[in-house]
């Protein structure tokens, strides 16, 4: 469904509005990166796909 480096689209935006994030870690926890600011954010796995809207663009192999 989602990989590393997708950039992906969450349900609420961020603070500066922007609704596009890049996936930049996976594990047990999820970091994500907004694609305006910069910003990280880490998530549980758990909290992560409930709060995914969708994938917007999957990352090149």
């Amino acid at each position: 469904m989602y990989d590393l480096n997708d950039i992906v689209e969450m349900k609420k935006p961020h603070a500066c509005q922007a609704n596009e994030w890049k996936v930049i870690r996976m594990g047990m926890d999820i970091k994500i990166k907004c694609m305006n600011c910069g910003h990280i954010v880490m998530l549980s796995r758990r909290d992560f796909e409930r709060k995914l809207k969708k994938v917007l663009k999957k990352a090149e192999a």
